[in-house]
Parts: C-alpha cells; structure tokens; sequence
C-alpha cells in the first residue's frame, strides 16, 4: 500500500487498515529479526509511513508490540480451544501451541522487562483486559476439559504456561556467540532448555502441585 493512499485515509475503515498494515509490518519484521531488534523507524518504513504519523495510531513502537501481542493471543487461545475440543490433554494443548508459535514466545519474553515500558494507560489497560479475557476463557475451557480442577486451579495453569513459555523460549535460543561455546563445552550448556520438552515437564510439576497443595 503507497504512502499516498494513506496520507488519504480518513474514514474509520481506512484508519483500521493502517492499524492493520502496521500491525502486519510489526508481525513480518519481528518475525525476521526478533522482537527485540525491530525499530518504529524500521516498521515506518515497511509500511511507507512517516514515524509521525505512525504514532497517530500507536504511540510508540512498545504499543505497537503489545497489540501485536494482544493479537496473537486470542490467535493461540482459538487454537487450544480446538485442541481442547478435539480431546487433546491439556498440557499438551497448552504447550504444544504455545511452541508452534515462536513470535508469541518472543513477545511473551520481551513484555514486562520491554513491552510494558513506555506506553499510555489506555493501551496498557486495554492489553491487560485482552489477557485477563484470553485466561479467563482458556481457564474455563481447561477446567472443563480436566474437571479434576477448579477454575482458578485452571486460571493459574493457562497464566503459568505463558509466563513460563516467556522464559523458557529465550534460553532455547541462544545467541551465536553462547551457541558456539555450549558446542566447544557441553557442559555449560545446563542452561540451554529445550524448549517443548522442558514446558511440558513444568506444566505437569504444576498440575500435580495443584492436585496436592489443596487444602
């Protein structure tokens, strides 16, 4: 899409499909390169936009990712819940989708010690309210699909395996410089986690945990 065709764009369907394009850029490039590594400058001018007029709809590039992350939530979340449906255990549904999805991953491990810097109280309020919806729903529909648990033991496991796939991925993922010396000496490479194997291990600690921490 031109520069020109947007600098036109006024009415509320134009002005979602900018927010789309940008958000498109956002996913493409980070997709690419990391999270991490992408730059509001680099997302302009994906989508041939001045970086003014890219704040018009997201304040800063930190906006931009967390509506991204917003995004691929509710995208995971469709997905667990077909699996759940499906039959599948729930540990399995939970860390099975969450490792066919690395840039979830990455935005999960970059969003309290990046994404959530930086930007206004209504994005991060409006980020927060997608979160609580996408646990709430998954919580329900895992209590429902293992009816050995409550919705708030539910609740804890969905909350759990993001916040631990935010862990994880990054230290599956070493840099080329660590990745080189865990080849030169394996023995330091303890904490270089495969990434499924060790979430799924973690999510069965925890649902055992759960089962024997009731009062």
């Amino acid at each position: 899409m031109s520069q020109a065709k947007f600098l036109r764009a006024r009415s509320p369907e134009h002005k979602q499909e900018r927010r789309d394009a940008i958000l498109s850029a956002a996913r493409d490039l980070a997709t690419a390169s990391g999270v991490r590594n992408v730059t509001l400058g680099a997302i302009a001018d994906a989508v041939g936009l001045a970086k003014s007029n890219v704040v018009r709809y997201f304040g800063t590039r930190e906006e931009i990712y967390l509506a991204l992350t917003a995004e691929c939530w509710r995208e995971w979340a469709a997905e667990v819940l077909r699996r759940l449906a499906a039959g599948d255990g729930v540990v399995d549904a939970l860390a099975e989708t969450l490792a066919a999805r690395t840039l979830l991953c990455d935005l999960l491990s970059q969003m309290q010690i990046n994404l959530e810097h930086n930007v206004a109280v209504p994005a991060a309020s409006d980020f927060k309210r997608t979160a609580l919806d996408a646990l709430t729903e998954l919580g329900k529909a895992v209590a429902a699909a293992d009816p050995t648990l409550t919705d708030d033991e539910s609740f804890e496991l969905v909350g759990a395996a993001m916040a631990f796939a935010g862990t994880f991925y990054p230290a599956s993922k070493p840099s080329p410089t660590m990745a080189e010396v865990y080849a030169q000496h394996p023995e330091l490479a303890f904490a270089c986690l495969p990434f499924l194997p060790t979430l799924k291990r973690i999510l069965r600690i925890l649902l055992a945990g759960l089962h024997a921490t009731r009062d």
